[in-house]
């Protein structure tokens, strides 16, 4: 389901968020993201619609395009995410921050599982991952692998869990 993201703390309103199915920056989701928009993996490799019990995943490029993610990692917990669709408007708050390595199987599991960081666990609430990349730490690292989408080796996930519905 399509939806608009907005998020007060980095000025951040109303960013498309385009759904598609398949997982976390794979080529459709790449393609997406190119377009200056969100992308939203779901399906069998993805994650559930905004609301849904599970982990809803949204990923944006930070630094180009239109650069909709760049303040990502400024996010700090207890900040508050909406999402808001034709059905309804949804409402997450941040719980904690996340990394992932894309050459890590393990670690691409955790973020892409119902529960963000805990493969395995069958979900019981609405959660949200908000997915960027890392490249200025991994540059700054000296870090400067990427894989075919020039994606850098680390993304920086954003957790938070549902609570409201308006």
């Amino acid at each position: 389901m399509r939806g608009e993201l907005s998020i007060p703390r980095i000025g951040l309103t109303d960013l498309e968020v385009v759904p598609y199915r398949g997982r976390t920056d794979d080529a459709p989701g790449t393609e997406i993201q190119n377009g200056g928009v969100a992308a939203s993996p779901y399906g069998p490799r993805g994650g559930t619609g905004p609301g849904g019990i599970g982990n809803y995943q949204v990923t944006a490029h930070r630094l180009s395009s239109t650069q909709a993610f760049l303040r990502l990692p400024e996010l700090e917990r207890n900040d508050r995410v909406t999402v808001r669709t034709e059905e309804a408007t949804y409402v997450y708050r941040i719980t904690r921050t996340r990394q992932t390595s894309f050459r890590s199987e393990a670690s691409l599991r955790a973020q892409r599982a119902p529960v963000p960081g805990r493969p395995g666990v069958e979900p019981t609430e609405a959660m949200i991952t908000l997915s960027t990349c890392a490249t200025p730490e991994d540059h700054a690292a000296g870090n400067f692998w990427s894989d075919e989408f020039d994606n850098p080796e680390h993304r920086i996930d954003k957790i938070g869990v549902l609570v409201a519905i308006r």
